[in-house]
């Protein structure tokens, strides 16, 4: 694994307990955005097909999966993330909801997935902003590009434009987390960590070239939050 990508995993081996809860204050609208994911991609691909697809990033609450399986009963599941413990509590959740057998849980990165492997679609929702340097990111897209058959949809959200060019946005996102109890102090901290530890593309443009240059075409914003933005495009025929 590359050492960025080390870096980026390794922060949320500590945070893997407390992701579920953190994220959905963290990004306000977290679950509509991947209820509306799941409704993009099964209108693309059908929902009584037999797709295939690939959950990168899947760690955490594996909310991905959950969502889209209610919708198309079919569907089976690659879900793949760098973070053990982050990739234990997807699974934890997928058991509850009874669907461990439509999913192949891989620790590690896209990149060491066979590289046969196909897919129907995949999705890379909250991981784009972590990886640091244009570098990192575009491997990560050309590497589900590669996987990924002809004309299949890719969702790809995550927070965009730096956080400094954007005041009045880093102040509300404060106050959501006052909103939510925490005080001052815990504020700060919450805001310091998100500041060092992340590196968002620097604008909707900048992701556009991102998914541009990896090879996917006819990206359409559905969903927007504050810093936060998710889109579908198509790998290039």
């Amino acid at each position: 694994m590359a050492p960025s990508e080390t870096a980026a995993a390794s922060k949320f081996d500590a945070r893997a307990a407390e992701y579920a809860e953190q994220s959905r204050i963290a990004l306000a609208g977290y679950d509509a955005c991947h209820e509306l994911s799941a409704c993009l991609l099964a209108a693309r691909l059908g929902r009584g097909s037999r797709a295939r697809l690939l959950v990168a990033g899947a760690g955490g609450t594996g909310q991905e999966i959950l969502t889209t399986a209610r919708l198309a009963p079919h569907w089976r599941y690659t879900a793949v993330d760098p973070s053990r413990p982050m990739l234990d509590g997807a699974r934890a959740s997928v058991a509850v909801a009874g669907l461990d057998a439509r999913v192949d849980f891989r620790a590690g990165r896209v990149e060491d997935l066979p590289a046969g492997a196909r897919f129907d679609a995949a999705t890379l929702i909250g991981v784009l902003h972590h990886l640091p340097g244009d570098d990192a990111k575009r491997a990560i897209l050309a590497a589900l590009a590669a996987r990924l058959e002809p004309g299949a949809p890719l969702v790809l959200a995550g927070n965009r434009s730096t956080y400094a060019s954007r005041p009045l946005f880093l102040s509300a996102w404060a106050e959501r987390w006052r909103l939510h109890g925490a005080d001052d102090a815990e504020v700060a901290v919450k805001l310091g960590r998100i500041l060092d530890a992340a590196e968002p593309p620097a604008s909707d443009a900048a992701v556009l070239d991102l998914l541009h240059g990896a090879g996917f075409v006819a990206a359409e914003m559905f969903f927007s939050s504050l810093f936060w933005g998710a889109w579908i495009a198509t790998r290039a025929a």
